[in-house]
């Protein structure tokens, strides 16, 4: 039976360059079962299907103040349209309380998808309270299992997909190599990771720069792949900067351009090996697409030995090391560097393993299944 779903996000616009905002684009261009409502602005969105809706309630792509009091409104007064409501943003009490107290729907089933349990922000009672849907949806088996430890009996766990045509193995990509003024011979190592959050950033710095000045005329080159999220982002890169010319280390520390529209495709495919050795996950999904999208592109990956990673990682797709260890990440750097038929081992193990597990197909066909079913 075809349903009504209204897909409940931040605004639904370029750039595709946040993690939430993506998926929900991608799943409304892969249903086509059912008849989907997206959330956008007046810029229309390309390659949805005739089943999809755009709604322009948002103003801009940012989720200001007054573009959540628009979300909130229109929630309220179509509480009654849809057979299914589906919420794709983080869940805080604030947002909760008021869907539940004036903007729960008078009809049909609620569902909730949590991309990441913030057991660091709140109890277990809060939990409970903040998950208010009808039946939820996790990214992890991890995840679905402490949230049933909670009481939780409607879990169901559906790893994020993502586009296998758009990332997938390809050459290095001239501009991108252009704009950092690299070689193609250069091996080109890159954290699209954060500044502030996920505790790798000085590790990072420590470890590279204390490789270059050992190692002057290495090929290796380092780039922080990192967006500038707010000011402490910003102030973070400034002093990263200024160490670096103090070191003169500008030939090899890189750093993405502040405001740089940056094809992730591209600069997964321009890299040799991409990082994400981080300390925490606190914030981010737990699964960071980061990390499946260097996968489908065939890159080798460093990762931290972090247990939300072990779902997705393990010796024959990626490289893990101790968190916080910047002598087992340059060791790993290093060999990878000097060891061509082992990247591409493991790229193409990798490639494999998100083909059989996070195709985006996949996951749109389990959701469509889902809502058949509520």
């Amino acid at each position: 039976m075809t349903k009504k779903v209204l897909l409940a996000t931040r605004p639904l616009v370029p750039p595709w360059d946040e993690a939430s905002k993506n998926f929900a684009y991608f799943l409304g261009r892969e249903v086509r079962d059912h008849k989907l409502t997206l959330l956008t602005t007046r810029e229309k969105l390309a390659g949805l299907p005739a089943t999809v809706t755009e709604e322009p309630i948002f103003n801009s792509s940012h989720l200001t103040l007054g573009a959540k009091v628009a979300l909130f409104r229109y929630l309220r007064s179509v509480r009654s349209n849809f057979d299914i409501t589906h919420y794709l943003f983080t869940p805080t009490k604030q947002n909760s309380t008021l869907i539940k107290l004036l903007a729960r729907p008078s009809r049909g089933k609620t569902l909730q998808t949590i991309a990441t349990l913030r057991e660091d922000l709140y109890t277990p009672e809060e939990l409970r309270s903040l998950l208010f849907a009808d039946h939820l949806t996790v990214y992890t088996d991890l995840t679905k299992e402490k949230l049933e430890n909670l009481g939780f009996d409607n879990v169901t766990r559906i790893y994020p997909g993502i586009d296998l045509d758009l990332y997938r193995p390809g050459a290095k990509d001239p501009a991108v190599l252009t704009s950092y003024q690299l070689q193609a011979t250069d091996f080109l190592v890159i954290y699209p990771g954060e500044y502030t959050r996920l505790g790798a950033t000085d590790m990072l710095f420590a470890a590279f720069s204390d490789y270059f000045q050992k190692n002057p005329n290495s090929n290796i080159k380092f780039l922080f792949a990192c967006r500038i999220k707010n000011d402490a982002d910003r102030t973070k890169r400034e002093e990263l900067q200024a160490k670096v010319k103090q070191l003169d280390l500008e030939r090899h520390i890189l750093f993405q351009a502040e405001h740089a529209t940056t094809n992730m495709a591209a600069l997964y495919n321009t890299a040799d090996v991409v990082l994400f050795p981080v300390e925490n996950l606190r914030g981010k999904f737990d699964v960071p697409l980061i990390i499946i999208e260097a996968y489908a592109c065939g890159k080798p990956v460093i990762l931290s030995d972090l247990p939300q990673f072990a779902e997705f990682t393990n010796r024959d797709i990626c490289v893990t090391i101790p968190k916080d260890s910047g002598t087992k990440l340059i060791e790993s750097v290093a060999h990878l560097s000097q060891n061509k038929a082992e990247c591409e081992r493991l790229g193409a193990n990798a490639r494999l393993f998100v083909q059989e597990h996070f195709d985006l197909k996949n996951t749109a066909q389990q959701y469509e299944e889902l809502y058949a079913s509520l």
